[in-house]
C-alpha cells in the first residue's frame, strides 16, 4: 500500500508536469528536485517544532523551488518531495549549483519518525530516496 500511495504521487506530479504543455502559451512546466541531503536533529520532543533544511540540485538558472509535497504515508512516516519550475522561453545555463531550502515540522506522536527525502530515478526507473529516522525523546 505504501509503495502504491508513492507511485500515485509521483504519478500525479507526472501528469500535472504533462498537462501544463506550451500549447496554451504556458513558458514553464514543474517537475521533482532531487535531493542531495537533509539536516534533521538528533531527536525530536514531543509538541516541538523543528526547522529541517533540505539541499537539492538546481539545474541550470531556468530551475526554480516552488514547493514541497510532504505526505504521511504511515504515521511516523514522511515522503518528502521538492516540487520545482522550471522556464522554458529563456536561455538556460546547464550548471547544477546545490541549494538549501527548509520546511517547518510539528512533533505529535512519540513514536521516531522515518522521513523519506526523494533524490530522483536510478537506471530502472526505480524511485530513489534518503531515509533518515529521528528518534522523540
Amino acid at each position: 500500500m505504501k509503495r502504491f500511495f508513492v507511485v500515485a504521487i509521483f504519478a500525479l506530479v507526472a501528469f500535472v508536469s504533462n498537462s501544463c504543455s506550451n500549447d496554451d502559451g504556458a513558458n514553464f512546466h514543474f517537475e521533482t528536485l532531487n535531493v542531495l541531503s537533509a539536516e534533521v536533529p538528533e531527536f525530536f520532543e514531543l509538541n516541538e517544532t523543528y526547522q529541517i533544511n533540505v539541499t537539492f540540485e538546481r539545474f541550470g538558472n531556468c530551475t526554480f523551488f516552488e514547493e514541497f509535497d510532504v505526505r504521511a504515508t504511515d504515521t511516523t512516516v514522511r515522503d518528502v518531495v521538492l516540487i520545482g519550475s522550471v522556464f522554458t522561453d529563456r536561455a538556460c545555463t546547464t550548471d547544477i549549483v546545490p541549494v538549501e531550502v527548509s520546511f517547518d515540522f510539528v512533533v505529535l506522536h512519540d513514536q521516531p519518525y522515518t522521513f523519506r527525502f526523494f533524490q530522483g530515478t536510478d537506471e530502472n526507473g526505480d524511485h530513489q530516496f534518503l531515509e533518515i529516522i529521528v528518534p522523540v525523546n
